[in-house]
């Protein structure tokens, strides 16, 4: 009798109880064994207007202005595979209802997960919503690559916002390697370079940012086969050729800049006697007051040893064999 009247008197509050955590469970998305397991962080919930919500404070006077995305392959509406088909902005950015929400006086706003200050999400996660949709052709490679191994963010590099990402411009696009690469940069305006600086020849012209299986992440497999994009006549073959042309154009070049003629790491004859012996042959010039000094030729003034051996990447002529004509 008494355990049917304990049984009745508890039987509501149970009831109550068991009601209760099934609404906490609804609402937190807990398993029946419990709450959240220890140490996982709830994810915060996307916003209710959309793009609307961001554009009410990111427009044109703000110190981030994103309108120029609209403009933008980004946001495509009508395309499903653009972010602007999905969740807009918080297709890359992340849910952003606690950083859209009103703050107090004070009170510091909430960081957006993905790409802004303090974005709460790791490099290589934000990487990774990107590679969603640019992980094929020349993205292919990333994983691996020396960009991905140093820990490079795709917006160190990229602007998503404008209407022209400067990297993918070939005037602003060395400005952008040059961030990191400051001795490229440092050889690029030496004497004698390629001419990035003016814009008429991009870093990815021969470089694969992305990543390659080749060395220096070229996107050819070699140093000569990307020469010959540009180069074809140096290409061959000939009837002589030049052992260290066919065998690597850095032998002798320094491609991104060098303060000797021809992007020259060294001058001739110096250059040319770190394979060929001087001994026997006219190879050292005068001395400063015009005097022979020794066995020194007047022939290595000017063009040194490209006096008479001007066909130096090699020669078709019947009787080149000394690459003279």
């Amino acid at each position: 009798m008494i355990n049917a009247k304990l049984h009745r008197k508890w039987q509501l509050p149970v009831r109550w109880f068991a009601l209760g955590l099934l609404l906490v469970i609804a609402l937190f998305g807990a398993s029946p064994s419990g709450l959240a397991a220890e140490g996982d962080e709830a994810e915060p919930e996307y916003s209710r207007d959309g793009a609307d919500a961001c554009l009410r404070c990111h427009d044109e006077d703000s110190d981030f202005p994103v309108l120029s995305i609209l403009k933008t392959p980004h946001a495509v509406a009508a395309d499903s595979r653009t972010p602007f088909a999905q969740k807009s902005c918080e297709s890359c950015h992340g849910p952003g209802a606690d950083h859209a929400k009103r703050v107090r006086f004070g009170q510091e706003r909430p960081p957006i997960p993905a790409f802004g200050k303090n974005a709460m999400w790791s490099e290589e996660k934000q990487n990774g919503i990107c590679l969603d949709c640019h992980q094929r052709d020349q993205q292919m490679h990333w994983q691996g690559g020396t960009h991905q191994r140093s820990e490079v963010a795709c917006a160190d590099c990229h602007k998503v916002h404008v209407t022209e990402d400067p990297v993918t411009v070939a005037k602003e696009e060395a400005r952008v390697c040059y961030d990191c690469h400051r001795n490229i940069q440092s050889e690029a305006h030496q004497m004698s370079s390629h001419p990035m600086k003016f814009g008429e020849i991009a870093c990815s012209d021969c470089h694969e940012p992305h990543g390659s299986l080749n060395e220096a992440m070229l996107k050819e497999m070699t140093s000569n086969d990307t020469c010959y994009g540009c180069h074809a006549e140096k290409r061959g073959p000939f009837l002589w050729e030049h052992a260290p042309v066919a065998d690597d154009c850095t032998s002798c070049h320094q491609p991104h800049g060098s303060n000797q003629p021809a992007l020259l790491t060294q001058r001739p004859p110096l250059l040319c006697q770190q394979c060929h012996s001087r001994a026997g042959h006219p190879s050292i010039a005068q001395t400063p007051d015009g005097l022979p000094a020794g066995n020194s030729s007047g022939f290595l003034l000017g063009g040194s040893c490209l006096n008479c051996h001007s066909q130096v990447h090699g020669s078709n002529h019947p009787s080149g064999a000394n690459l003279s004509r």
